[in-house]
């Protein structure tokens, strides 16, 4: 016998079940509930619950077309466009802002930023987006940043000038850019061992079946020196575009010199074909270190053969997690590799150049199978006879070359 459902009754119903229904159960529930009551049931429906009348709508002919089961909640197509499509630009905006504060871990896709949500979101109104706190928020974990804990920032000892040597860095930077003249990034990866050994991180895999690899990280003796891979990255700031030489013998200045040379005839020529300068930033230490003799002398021969004048700005000491090869070519190509032994030379330079990300970066990769001596030595006579301008501003750590 049917019982006639009084409008208390509904309303208990929906106020019963609503809280524990996804957008579509609601809909699935709601309109079937209209389509039992028969006629003026979408009217009842609509006064005892929540749902609004075009909704309840849509749910009535989505039931009478027949509902199949589905984790989806909307159809294809469905929901507003996210925030970058309606605003072009709107996360390269947002990174601009963020990166003369940021730092990063070189071995990790995270950023992290000391600037709040609410101080960004506030500059890019003011450049003309439209961007809230949260919307900020979100954009920052999509391009890989992210809060650290206060332990993450001790850096060692800080330089007074140090935030003044990057004031002065970025400022260079931006009028090389706006100049159409090139600004290169360059450092050198952390080794990695050739074989088949075990590399951080996951990847998908069938059930039950991981890749196996040696249950040590020793180097393999058959191997003899060459059994570790030496990145050299260069990256073009302004078309967010990365070089990678890979080597396998010893990470020197002349590798290092030698890596710009191949990324400048292979791809920076035909970027910039009308450039008479370019820009280095680099760390403060290592085979491009600011003290050493023979990245110098090897610039001075690479500016006498390109006759560009090669003007080169350091990381101040104990920044160079700051460097922006790190956190915009290093850390993507980390993440590209990980869980994948590296066996051999080829899978490393075919992992690296096959690392992309939303925002366009692209990778170029090859193998350096030059020998390079280590601990040749640069006299006095031999760097005083370089063409080496240092700057009025801590000239240690800028200078130009001329050829």
């Amino acid at each position: 016998m049917w019982v006639e459902i009084t409008g208390v009754e509904l309303r208990e119903f929906f106020e019963t079940v609503e809280p524990h229904l996804n957008e579509r159960q609601r809909r699935v529930v709601f309109g079937s509930m209209a389509e039992a009551l028969g006629h003026g049931g979408q009217a009842r429906v609509a006064a005892c619950s929540s749902m609004s009348t075009s909704t309840l709508s849509k749910a009535v002919r989505e039931v009478r077309a027949g509902i199949e089961p589905s984790d989806r909640q909307r159809v294809a197509g469905g929901g507003d466009r996210p925030a970058i499509d309606k605003q072009p630009g709107l996360l390269v905006a947002l990174d601009d802002l963020v990166y003369p504060v940021s730092r990063g871990d070189p071995m990790s896709p995270l950023r992290w930023t000391s600037k709040s949500t609410y101080d960004l979101s506030g500059a890019l109104v003011a450049q003309g987006w439209s961007a809230s706190a949260e919307l900020v928020r979100r954009l920052l974990h999509q391009a890989g940043y992210s809060l650290q804990a206060s332990a993450k920032q001790i850096e060692g000892s800080q330089h007074v000038d140090r935030d003044a040597q990057f004031n002065y860095l970025n400022d260079l930077a931006g009028d090389f850019i706006a100049d159409g003249q090139p600004v290169i990034s360059v450092d050198t990866k952390k080794k990695e061992l050739i074989g088949n050994y075990s590399n951080g991180g996951r990847e998908w895999q069938p059930i039950g079946e991981p890749v196996e690899v040696k249950d040590h990280d020793f180097p393999d003796r058959a191997l003899g020196e060459f059994a570790k891979a030496i990145p050299y990255g260069v990256f073009d700031v302004a078309n967010n575009q990365g070089w990678v030489s890979v080597g396998d013998s010893a990470d020197t200045s002349e590798f290092a010199v030698e890596s710009i040379r191949r990324w400048w005839h292979t791809l920076g020529k035909h970027r910039f074909p009308e450039a008479t300068r370019l820009l280095v930033t680099a760390d403060a230490g290592g085979s491009n270190g600011y003290r050493v003799r023979a990245w110098k002398k090897h610039l001075a021969v690479l500016a006498a053969e390109t006759g560009l004048t090669i003007t080169v700005v350091h990381c101040p000491p104990g920044t160079s997690k700051w460097n922006k090869i790190e956190h915009r070519l290093f850390s993507f190509i980390s993440k590209n590799w990980r869980g994948r032994p590296l066996t051999d030379m080829a899978t490393i330079v075919e992992l690296i150049a096959g690392t992309t990300t939303d925002t366009g970066l692209t990778v170029h990769a090859t193998y350096d199978d030059t020998w390079y001596e280590k601990g040749v030595e640069i006299t006095d006579t031999e760097l005083a006879k370089l063409n080496i301008r240092p700057h009025d501003w801590h000239g240690e750590w800028n200078y130009t070359i001329t050829g």
